[in-house]
This record gives structure tokens, C-alpha cells and sequence, in this order.
């Protein structure tokens, strides 16, 4: 759609005119729409087709980008064989990034180029590229590194800004992979900090901020990802008529907000990104199904969470660890079972192992599988050490306090428990932080502390009523009423005095409660009487602290 800003014209001698000035102005549509006309009209010079397949690229017309690209690579090869290297470079490049492997030849065609012709050393730079995708997709952290050094040295000997900045951030991203991670975020924010003073051509841009984005999401670095996705939705809304990286930018945003407990908004951005890619008849987005099937299966609402997952694997992306999570909630282990240990042992990637893991620890201690729960605890805590962000110190503290209570170390639990929380409440991940608050209630009950875990099992209800998260809240409501009855029988109550009281808790006067239990009002005083005398306290508040009732219903007591 051609925008408000830049009119079609009606000349056809104008039309590539208007189209380089909405090129200029970064109006994609309406620049990709008089490129088209105009080679309608006549044949397109190679620098005008390159530009046509950067708007193609932008409004997310994939076929004609691949298209005029090769096109234009034709054009260059009879006038200038260091463009025309480029393009093959970059159509070989964007080929594979879609995951079109068995046309990616146009790196073999610029290889051959390079190979066969001197004075081609910028362009031999930008063909190690790949590779270097490749080494990282292999945590060969060591051999990225170096080659993305040497890439970094030929980008900034011919001054290419594309190229240095692509290598910088790989580089980066290979430091932080080998646990240097405080020098690979600082050359993180160097490229960062090129790409939006605009050095960086207009796709290597989009590519670089997906990139970092996901390199910061992949080690759990919350502030940074947050800070670099609101840049990237800076960049998009700039560019109204950009396709490209706009729906991705929409799906950071919905994993952000879900972590940060804003579920509803972060199901909104799923469902935008949707919404984006189906504007631009693009295949939809997988990621954005599987960010609204985790809102769903957080919510309780099973169905729901089961179509998205389905639609997610349907688009190519995988459902896995959540579907498996979903099945656990569901109470269908046996289903689940094959799949967690199959797309763990399946999965090499060390970035990828730090998504799945807490949840195959997860998972193996509810099937009583404890070696395999222990062995993805101890993998997890190595890559925390090793990379040392906040939020992977609180994932491997959080299934290491789960381990311990499921070996009988409830004081060992306790203090992963308290550790983690600690992390979870500073970095404002609420669902989290119940959860780990109910593992703390869990610990302080086998360690005979009633009233500690009746606090912490209050302050995890609390945050999961507000959360909306059904399936948790039941499970600590389950947990609180076994809580309350130990509490009980520990202290002697018999389970009439056990209910007097809870009735006492909810405010309820003498006449009152005994007019729901069918007693006098004489028996309820005796009642009271012996609660008082086991629990040795001389008040109703003070009785219903004792043995740990809900605190909403104690503000309650008269």
C-alpha cells in the first residue's frame, strides 16, 4: 500500500524518481511499488535493482527480494565483479537464513568469484560470515571467535559498515557462548549503538537487532533484551510500511511481557505479530502461536494452549518445553515423557539446552525420574556459573531447591528457595517468584514451621489470584489445606475443633457458627475453650495464627 507521504505518479518518466525519493524516506511500499513499475516499464539498471530488492525485502515480498537480487547480481557481473560478489554473497546469505539451504548457491557463486579474481578481500570478509553462524550454532565458541575477528579486521580495513557490524556482534555473541559474557555484551552494545545512528544498511540492521535480541533472551539477560527490543519497536513504528522484523519485534515483546507477568499484553503482541504477518501474506509466525499457547496453558485455559502449541509446530516452530508442561498439568505424564527426553537429547545447542532444562528437571521429578532431574540440575548450575546472568542463577537455584526437597533436604531447598526468590522479586518475574515461594512453603513445612509456611504459601495465593493463574493457585490452595490440617492434628485439634476455628478465622460470631454446624452456643464455647487450652493462646486471632489460616480471613476475626 503506497503510503499518504509519497503519491504514485502518474508520468512514467517519474515513476523512478518517486521511487528513489521513497526509498530515501524509508517508505518501503510505496518505493517497492514504483521500483516495480518502473522496471515494468524498462528493464532496471543493476544499483535500482538492488534497491528494489531491499523494498521487496522490507514489505516481505521474499520471492521478488530473491528475485531482483539475482537479477541485479547479473547485471553487476559484465561491469563490476565486486558488486556482483556481493549480491551472490548476500542472496547465498538471506537464502539460508529462510532456511532455503538447496538454493543457497550464491555463496559458492561469490566464493568463486573470490577465489578466481584479486582485488575481492571486503568481499571474501563477508563470505565468513556463514561460517561463523555455523560455528556458533555448534558452541565452537573458540573457532567463531577467531573468525569473526578476522572478519572484524577486513570490514574495518575497507571500511565496511555492514560487515564490521555483523562481525562485531558475532564476535560478541561468541565471547558471551564461552562464558565472557561481561565483554561479549560490551561488544553487543557497540554494534547496537552503530546500528541505530544508522551506519548499517536497512536490512543488516533488522538482522542484527533480531540477533542480539536473541542472544540476550538465550542467556536470560532481561534488562538488556528489554532495552534493546524497545529500540528495535522504536525502529519498526518509524518505518510504518516496514513488513520485515516487525512481527518478530512483536514476539520479544511478548515473551518480555510474559515473564514480566503482563499476560494479557503479551498475548495482545502474539497476536499483532499474527495479525502483521498475515497483512503481508507471509507465512504466520510460530513463535507468536507458541507465546499465546503459554498464556493460555499459564491460565489454566488447557484447550486453548493445546491449538496454539499445535499451531506453532504446524508454522515450524517447536512446542516443546511447553506442550510437555501442558501434558503435566493435564495429568497425561506418560504422553509427554517421550517427548522431553527426546528434544533434550536431541538438542546440542548449548544456548538452546538453557531453555529446556528447567523444564526436564521439572518434568523428571513429577515421574520420579531423579538422576535424569539431577543431571539437568547440574547442567543448568554449570551454565549459570559459566555465563552468570541473575535470571539463570534463579532458574538453577529454583530446580536445585525442587531437587533437594525431593531427596529429603529440606533446609538445603530452603535456602535455593530463598535465594531464588530474591532474584525473581528484583527482577520483576512474579509467576516465578509464587512458584518458588510455594517450594519455600514446601521446605518450611518438613522443617515442623507451620507458620513460616503458611506466610509463604499466603504470599505465593496472593500473587497467583492476581496473575490469573489458575492451575498454580489450586495446587497452593491444595497445599495450604494439608498445610492448615497438619498444623491441626499436630497441635492435637480434632477435626471438629478444626472446623470451629476455621469458621472463627472467616469472622463468624459463636450464634453463627452454630447455626452452620447444628450445635448450641454452649458447645461452641467448649469448643473455643479446648482450642485455646492446645494451642495455648487466649484469642481467636491469635488460635488461627497458631495453626496458620489464611491471612485475608484473619483481618476478618472479631
Amino acid at each position: 500500500m503506497v503510503s499518504e507521504v509519497t503519491k504514485p505518479p502518474t508520468e512514467t518518466t517519474d515513476v523512478l524518481v518517486a521511487a528513489g525519493a521513497a526509498y530515501a524516506k524509508r517508505e518501503w511500499s510505496a518505493a517497492y511499488e514504483c521500483f516495480a513499475r518502473a522496471d515494468k516499464a524498462a528493464r532496471l539498471g543493476a544499483d535500482d535493482l538492488e534497491r528494489l530488492a531491499t523494498a521487496a525485502y522490507l514489505v516481505g515480498k521474499d520471492e521478488k527480494f530473491f528475485s531482483a537480487l539475482e537479477r541485479a547480481y547479473r547485471a553487476h557481473l559484465g561491469e563490476d565483479i565486486a558488486l556482483a560478489t556481493r549480491c551472490a554473497g548476500w542472496l547465498g546469505l538471506c537464502l539460508l537464513f529462510a532456511g532455503k539451504v538447496a538454493r543457497a548457491n550464491g555463496r559458492a557463486r561469490a566464493q568463486a568469484h573470490v577465489d578466481s579474481q584479486a582485488g575481492l578481500d571486503a568481499e571474501a570478509g563477508f563470505l565468513l560470515i556463514p561460517q561463523i553462524e555455523r560455528q556458533l550454532s555448534e558452541g565452537d565458541w573458540k573457532t567463531a571467535e577467531a573468525t569473526a575477528g578476522r572478519a572484524v579486521a577486513i570490514g574495518e580495513k575497507y571500511g565496511d559498515a555492514d560487515l564490521c557490524a555483523c562481525a562485531r556482534h558475532q564476535h560478541g555473541r561468541a565471547l558471551i557462548g564461552a562464558g565472557n559474557v561481561d565483554r561479549g555484551f560490551a561488544l553487543l552494545d557497540q554494534v547496537m549503538l552503530d546500528v541505530t545512528e544508522r551506519t548499517v544498511s536497512p536490512i543488516m540492521t533488522g538482522l542484527i537487532y533480531c540477533s542480539v535480541i536473541d542472544a540476550c533472551q538465550q542467556v536470560y539477560a532481561v534488562a538488556r533484551a528489554r532495552e534493546w527490543t524497545d529500540a528495535l519497536a522504536a525502529w519498526c513504528e518509524a518505518q510504518p510500511q516496514l513488513i520485515a522484523f516487525s512481527g518478530t519485534c512483536l514476539v520479544h515483546r511478548a515473551e518480555l511481557m510474559q515473564l514480566n507477568g503482563k499476560w494479557p499484553d503479551a498475548a495482545h503482541e502474539a497476536r499483532r505479530a499474527c495479525e502483521r504477518f498475515a497483512e503481508a501474506s507471509l507465512r504466520p509466525s510460530g513463535a507468536a502461536f507458541y507465546q499465546q499457547a503459554e498464556v493460555c496453558r499459564l491460565r489454566g485455559d488447557f484447550n486453548a494452549a493445546e491449538e496454539f502449541y499445535r499451531e506453532a509446530s504446524q508454522n515450524g516452530f517447536e512446542p516443546q518445553p511447553g506442550l510437555a508442561l501442558l501434558r503435566l498439568a493435564q495429568g497425561k505424564k506418560d504422553v509427554a515423557h517421550g517427548s522431553i527426553r527426546r528434544i533434550v537429547g536431541a538438542s546440542d545447542d548449548p544456548m538452546q539446552r538453557t531453555r529446556l532444562l528447567p523444564a526436564c528437571a521439572e518434568f523428571m521429578l513429577a515421574v520420579g525420574e531423579i538422576d535424569v532431574a539431577r543431571n539437568a540440575c547440574r547442567e543448568l548450575t554449570e551454565m549459570a556459573d559459566r555465563l552468570g546472568t541473575d535470571v539463570l542463577a534463579a532458574m538453577a537455584a529454583q530446580a536445585e531447591a525442587a531437587l533437594a526437597l525431593a531427596e529429603g533436604d529440606a533446609q538445603r531447598a530452603l535456602g535455593l528457595a530463598r535465594k531464588a526468590f530474591r532474584i525473581w522479586d528484583r527482577t520483576e518475574v512474579p509467576y516465578e517468584a509464587a512458584r518458588v515461594r510455594l517450594l519455600a512453603g514446601k521446605a518450611c513445612r518438613a522443617l515442623d514451621d507451620g507458620e513460616g509456611a503458611q506466610l509463604e504459601l499466603e504470599a505465593a495465593m496472593a500473587m497467583f489470584e492476581k496473575l490469573g493463574a489458575a492451575p498454580e493457585l489450586e495446587r497452593a490452595k491444595a497445599l495450604d489445606r494439608e498445610t492448615r490440617s497438619s498444623s491441626a492434628e499436630m497441635h492435637g485439634l480434632t477435626p471438629r475443633e478444626l472446623e470451629v476455628l476455621q469458621l472463627v478465622a472467616t469472622g463468624k460470631t459463636t450464634k453463627a457458627i452454630a447455626a452452620e454446624l447444628f450445635l448450641s452456643d454452649k458447645t461452641v464455647d467448649r469448643h473455643l475453650s479446648n482450642i485455646f487450652n492446645k494451642l495455648d493462646v487466649s484469642t481467636r486471632t491469635a488460635a488461627a495464627i497458631r495453626i496458620g489460616t489464611n491471612a485475608s480471613a484473619r483481618k476478618t476475626i472479631r
